[in-house]
């Protein structure tokens, strides 16, 4: 066989083998499939979305919060953009959003030419300014920069930095009260150190979840900060995390989305850590993600991605379809039901 007839094979057989159904999947794994429910790609002023990076949805007034190239924009429930805050507001270089229960905005910023200091930038309801909180009290806080934060039990703020190791917790003034330092290690333990921790989240039971990216892990403590346990693996193959960006949960349905910016999935998970599928991998269609940074879930359990490099957010119904428990040992490759159009 000449080059151009071993090419062709090999293409032939690379399509073949993504086409394919999976020849078996590990026991209790299950195969996820999504289904789209919204495509944002345009903010309230009809102009196209920029490099989305965050999100947070409000489930007490069901809307949803996209952050990227420095302004937050705004979504109803329908995901028809209602208006968005930048510059005029005081954003200087918005990072992400919480909404507190009283519908307080929290937005991390980062430093800027205007305003040297990474803050957190508190508005009311009506997104008028409040107040700004500075960081102090605790090693490395004036080069601390706000990342990811959630609100917690008595209003405590439990706020993850850039590149900070550890998860920094404050009153429901702003004033530190502790850190919260899961220590792990990947290779060996003799390399055991205090895990960067890079987004947050609280199920409805006060559980509060710490995601690291450096160490492809989630640490689970209670409502009170007492440790539970810790899953993930770190790790570029089926089940594994490579760069985990952001997590979610889905109280209703018991699981836990962790967004992969660097293998392009969604792993999901049990409430008590166990691996139950992924759905995604690389691509330009429906369902499909190229580099994505963030996961949120809304009030009628869909899940949103911010699909950052598609520049777009996608809204997915995420559905799932059990298989037979295998005879021989699974072979873990990446399974999508379609190969993406570009």
């Amino acid at each position: 066989m000449d080059r151009s007839g071993v090419f062709k094979a090999i293409a032939v057989s690379l399509l073949l083998t993504i086409l394919a159904p999976p020849s078996s999947q590990a026991q209790g794994i299950i195969r996820f499939t999504t289904k789209l429910i919204a495509m944002i790609q345009r903010d309230n002023l009809n102009r196209k979305l920029s490099y989305p990076s965050s999100l947070f949805y409000d489930l007490a007034e069901n809307e949803l919060y996209v952050t990227g190239s420095g302004r937050v924009i705004v979504y109803a429930s329908d995901y028809f953009p209602i208006s968005s805050l930048g510059k005029g507001r005081g954003l200087l270089a918005p990072v992400n959003v919480y909404a507190d229960k009283k519908g307080n905005l929290y937005v991390c910023q980062s430093p800027s030419e205007k305003n040297p200091k990474a803050r957190i930038s508190v508005y009311n309801a009506a997104f008028f300014p409040v107040r700004e909180i500075y960081f102090e009290g605790f090693e490395g806080a004036e080069k601390f920069t706000p990342r990811r934060m959630a609100i917690g039990k008595e209003g405590k703020m439990y706020v993850a930095g850039i590149d900070f190791r550890g998860l920094v917790v404050l009153d429901r003034k702003g004033r530190f009260l502790n850190l919260l330092a899961p220590k792990d290690y990947i290779v060996s333990p003799n390399m055991t150190r205090v895990a960067m921790i890079n987004d947050v989240t609280i199920d409805k039971k006060g559980r509060i979840y710490l995601l690291s990216e450096e160490m492809g892990r989630i640490y689970v403590y209670d409502e009170n900060e007492r440790f539970l346990f810790k899953f993930g693996q770190k790790g570029g193959s089926t089940g594994k995390l490579s760069r985990p960006r952001g997590i979610a949960v889905d109280n209703q349905r018991g699981r836990v989305y962790v967004i992969d910016y660097m293998r392009h999935t969604a792993n999901v998970y049990s409430l008590d850590g166990k691996f139950l599928g992924e759905f995604g991998g690389r691509g330009w269609g429906p369902g499909w993600f190229n580099y994505p940074s963030d996961i949120a879930v809304d009030d009628q359990g869909n899940v949103i991605v911010a699909d950052t490099f598609n520049q777009r957010v996608q809204v997915l119904k995420v559905k799932t379809e059990p298989e037979e428990s295998p005879k021989e040992i699974p072979n873990y490759t990446p399974d999508f039901p379609a190969v993406p159009n570009k």
